[in-house]
């Protein structure tokens, strides 16, 4: 009876441990002057959904009570281009400015992904190289598409190529699709629908081109549970085995283009949804996301709550629960040294 009764406490300390320690690869901050932009070319629900408040002392404070260490920061949709490439510049310089400040500020508490002024790639380059050697960025948020160039296009390898010599970690994130049929999300948001069909869209673009295979170096985090691609990997790779077996496309590097791929368990996960994940990659991939502040507090600390439990319930994962958390996180930004060696 005593040894039982050490073996729950052990399991409740450990998953109290485990959850203290998390790291959310998956979260936004909306600076007061980006907020201030956006209403100004009356952006703020340009992706049907509109901006939440944010501030760093209620961002803390969620972390606190979903056991959340450290979180990482990116700029959410939309991106701030509208058509004066020298204005979107100097939001971005300043956004990622801040966000350096801020992870100087809380030690240990921020990092963040630095956005860059695409669709200039040109200017792109330059904010990824100052942002990552000078601000000390810990990796770069690409948007699915900025204003019709998609991830994946040729015009972005001279930026791959950069970013591919500096190790980059990448992270992809959905914005408003182009083109996009506007009947359907007047009635069903982005976030429903387009946001993973439209993450799929952007990765498999990048794998057609051999984009991932390309630039090695890079690792790409994948939002919201993969999306979609768990689904459309087989079909893909069915379609386009008969098409290349004809001389009708190119080669896809399958293995090369997959094995740098990281998913965040942003958004809707369920023991279906893990399934599918484990279907194309492993538990040493997998990477939590709360998607604050783009639900309410009590929401996120739910699904902290729930991620906990399945975890430690599902027997091809249990084992895996820290690397999941915390673990995973830390080694693909280096930010422990102990886990990186």
């Amino acid at each position: 009876m005593k040894r039982i009764s050490l073996l729950i406490l052990a399991c409740v300390i450990s998953t109290t441990a485990m959850a203290q320690n998390a790291v959310d690869v998956h979260s936004h901050n909306i600076f007061p002057f980006l907020r201030e932009f956006l209403l100004r070319h009356g952006a703020s629900e340009e992706e049907t959904f509109p901006l939440p408040e944010w501030n760093e002392s209620e961002h803390l404070k969620f972390m606190d009570e979903a056991g959340i260490q450290t979180s990482l920061l990116s700029m959410p949709a939309p991106h701030p281009c509208y058509g004066d490439i020298g204005e979107c510049c100097g939001i971005v310089r300043r956004y990622n400015t801040e966000c350096a400040i801020l992870k100087s500020k809380y030690p240990g508490k921020f990092l963040f992904c630095a956005s860059l002024p695409l669709p200039d790639v040109k200017a792109a380059v330059k904010e990824a190289v100052y942002a990552l050697d000078t601000l000390g960025a810990d990796g770069i948020k690409i948007a699915t598409n900025t204003r019709g160039l998609y991830v994946g296009d040729a015009a972005l390898d001279t930026l791959m190529e950069v970013l591919d010599r500096r190790g980059a970690v990448v992270v992809l994130h959905p914005h408003r699709p182009v083109p996009v049929n506007e009947t359907i999300i007047s009635v069903a948001p982005l976030a429903v629908y387009e946001y993973p069909a439209e993450t799929t869209r952007a990765v498999v673009n990048m794998i057609i081109r051999n984009v991932p295979s390309r630039y090695g170096n890079i690792k790409f985090v994948i939002p919201h549970c993969g999306s979609f691609l768990p689904l459309a990997l087989p079909r893909m790779k069915s379609v386009y085995g008969v098409m290349e077996a004809a001389g009708g496309v190119p080669a896809i590097d399958w293995d090369n283009n997959l094995k740098n791929f990281y998913y965040d368990l942003a958004g809707g996960l369920t023991p279906d949804v893990m399934d599918a994940l484990l279907s194309v990659t492993t538990p040493l991939h997998l990477l939590y996301g709360s998607d604050y502040p783009y639900l309410p507090v009590g929401v996120l600390v739910g699904n902290m709550e729930r991620l906990r439990s399945m975890l430690s319930r599902d027997r091809r994962v249990a084992r895996y629960a820290d690397d999941i958390l915390w673990k995973n996180a830390r080694r693909l930004f280096r930010t422990d040294k102990e886990l990186t060696k």
